[in-house]
């Protein structure tokens, strides 16, 4: 009987994940440790997620040519 597999850990936003289970919250993307936001406690990735939602906004930022969500 073999034993169920390892995985591994790792430390973001003051807390221990298992490395898969550390997601934008928004698109589901698998983070690393250290190369995304947080917004209210919650992983985000950095682009296009975090700006889109909480980033500036006008021309360049968010507007028209700007990915956003809907």
């Amino acid at each position: 009987m073999s034993s169920p597999p390892v995985c591994s850990k790792v430390t973001s936003l003051g807390k221990d994940w298992h490395r898969p289970c550390l997601k934008c919250t928004k698109c589901s993307k698998t983070l690393s440790s250290g190369s995304h936001a947080e917004h209210e406690g919650k992983p985000y990735c950095n682009k296009p997620c975090y700006a889109a939602l909480f980033g500036p906004k006008g021309f360049g930022h968010g507007g028209t040519e700007s990915h956003t969500f809907k």
